[in-house]
């Protein structure tokens, strides 16, 4: 590993959850196509923040599949060169109107006031980011497992949850297989 791809420090050890358990409301839309440019705006704001901090941007989760539907949460992924820099990326979101949500190894969270768009921050190369956009072009291009997600996400939802981790911990199963049949299909 090349001296720049080391860590500045030692990554957080354990998970700060800012603000604690939120109650949930949730409920499942159609699919907007207003999420998309809801994405965009935020790449743009996300470019500007961040403008001298290479960074990669993708748009994830159920509002990055068209024909899904979802909570009207645009989640994105941002990658940084060290997880562990908060001063190069942390405090321009901050500044830039976003919230820090949740700090844990290897992943931060900030998100919108209004709590419609969460940002995943995780250093480049850390395989949860190939995780979702394999879920991400996988459910694209599958209409049967997008299919079978959506209905396990409205069978979830049919419970009621105390805290938005609990549900997402719930679809956990569907998703792993999903995810098993996505790398069937690249041949990995």
């Amino acid at each position: 590993m090349s001296r720049s791809r080391e860590p500045r420090r030692p990554d957080v050890t354990t998970v700060e959850l800012v603000g604690g358990v939120e109650a949930l409301g949730l409920e499942l839309y159609s699919h907007d196509e207003r999420w998309a440019e809801t994405y965009l705006a935020h790449r743009a704001r996300i470019r500007d923040a961040l403008a001298t901090v290479g960074v990669g941007i993708e748009h994830i989760g159920s509002t990055s599949v068209p024909g899904l539907a979802a909570k009207p949460i645009i989640d994105i992924v941002v990658t940084v060169d060290d997880i562990t820099a908060e001063e190069d990326y942390l405090d321009p979101l901050l500044t830039a109107g976003y919230e820090l949500r949740v700090r844990e190894p290897g992943h931060r969270l900030v998100r919108t006031p209004a709590r419609d768009v969460h940002v995943h921050l995780y250093g480049r190369g850390d395989p949860a980011v190939d995780d979702y956009l394999l879920l991400r072009d996988h459910l694209r291009s599958d209409a049967d497992d997008r299919a079978l997600y959506e209905s396990t996400k409205r069978a979830l939802l049919r419970e009621r949850w105390h805290d938005t981790n609990d549900y997402s911990d719930a679809k956990t199963d569907v998703i792993l297989a999903i995810k098993a049949r996505a790398r069937e299909a690249r041949g990995r």
